[in-house]
């Protein structure tokens, strides 16, 4: 299976989640549609501007300069400063709602982010589908927009959600690289600075494509190591993995939110196997048994409820985990259509510490062990579809 890879960045985070708090507060002017800045004091003339709206855009003003100097370009300028709990808490909350999704989540920066979406692509219609779901979900969530750039590594990715904005999903896959890359100009690809960009403008290099077409060598030797980097992502060329953070230490689980309601037991345990058994791989490759299993469901009418038993003995086995998923979701499900579901586990523990056997369950086997190890060593190099367990 490709991999398929997710840039979520927030459009103007610190003005987006200020406009967003400050209309729940009950204000009625949204600060996304007037001359507006998140930065310093105004009347002090102190501070840099850290963001912007699109009409401050319109009048010249530009993320890091003085204050001063964009309150000159428009006196009518509304200015608000910087609320960093605020934007810490939104960070956090989107985090945690992306993670519904698709756990595979690496945070590079407070508003954005890259998912390793490769495992889950299958569920949707389209990579498109799944990323407008997403974007949709959450500005009517929180209220705020996203771009989604899509595409088969991380470079690509994020190129793609610096198209057009805001609240837009692109796909920069690479048979797309020559029309929609390639015709940008070479300050605009990543990792290109001015410095960059006037050191490429003397080789007569002026958009990506010129840079992609150019003898490497020639590249190199102007640039150094950099001017590989660059070239190479001129070609689109980037094997960068998603690198997902360690497991909490009191609780590993996974949840995921659905492209459609689910209305049948039928529907749901194929999604709890799949849940249970990536939450089996995460405790096994952080060598951990969990004693307590939960499972959690999130209605149509975004209700949310969970119940949780504890495991005769700790474990770190799929099977366990989705048997007790399966009986905790009979007697949690109600018959109302469902929008997310998840398998959670707690009270962890270290797998080298002793664990207390059950009597009346038998020891598995070594040709059970080897057969479950090369199993989950297929999974992890070629995807969680490539093979499964017959349960």
């Amino acid at each position: 299976m490709e991999r398929l890879i997710l840039h979520i960045d927030v459009n103007s985070a610190y003005l987006s989640w200020t406009a967003v708090d400050l209309l729940e507060k009950g204000e009625t002017v949204d600060l996304r549609e007037i001359p507006a800045i998140i930065g310093g004091d105004i009347a002090s003339r102190h501070g840099i501007v850290l963001a912007k709206s699109l009409p401050a855009k319109a009048y010249g003003i530009r993320t890091g300069e003085p204050v001063s100097h964009a309150r000159s370009k428009c006196p009518s300028l509304t200015s608000v400063p910087p609320d960093r709990t605020l934007y810490a808490r939104r960070s956090r909350e989107l985090m945690e709602l992306l993670g519904t999704f698709c756990p595979c989540i690496e945070q590079v920066s407070i508003d954005e982010c890259f998912m390793d979406f490769t495992e889950y692509q299958t569920r949707y219609d389209s990579p498109i589908a799944a990323a407008s779901l997403i974007k949709d979900t959450i500005y009517h969530t929180f209220g705020f927009t996203v771009n989604i750039g899509i595409s088969t590594n991380r470079l690509l990715a994020k190129m793609a959600s610096d198209f057009e904005k805001p609240n837009k999903v692109h796909t920069l896959f690479p048979q797309e690289i020559r029309t929609k890359m390639w015709p940008l100009p070479v300050s605009e690809l990543y990792m290109v600075g001015k410095s960059s960009a006037a050191a490429l403008k003397k080789l007569d290099i002026h958009t990506i494509g010129d840079l992609a077409l150019m003898d490497r060598q020639i590249v190199t030797s102007h640039m150094k190591s950099h001017g590989q980097l660059i070239w190479e992502y001129a070609n689109g060329i980037d094997n960068t993995l998603v690198l997902t953070e360690a497991a909490d230490a009191k609780c590993v689980g996974n949840s995921t939110t659905l492209p459609r309601d689910l209305t049948t037991r039928q529907e749901a345990l194929p999604i709890l196997l799949s849940l249970s058994s990536q939450v089996a791989g995460r405790l096994k490759r952080h060598g951990l048994l969990a004693k307590m299993v939960s499972v959690e469901l999130k209605y149509a009418t975004f209700v949310k409820v969970s119940h949780q038993m504890q495991l005769p003995q700790a474990t770190c086995d799929g099977k366990k985990l989705y048997e007790a998923a399966c009986r905790l979701f009979d007697e949690l499900w109600s018959r109302e259509p469902i929008r997310l579901l998840g398998v959670r586990t707690s009270k962890l523990a270290e797998a080298e510490e002793p664990v207390q056997m059950n009597l009346f369950e038998l020891p598995r086997t070594q040709k059970e062990i080897r057969a479950d190890r090369t199993l989950e060593a297929l999974q992890e190099r070629f995807g969680q579809h490539v093979i499964k367990k017959g349960w």
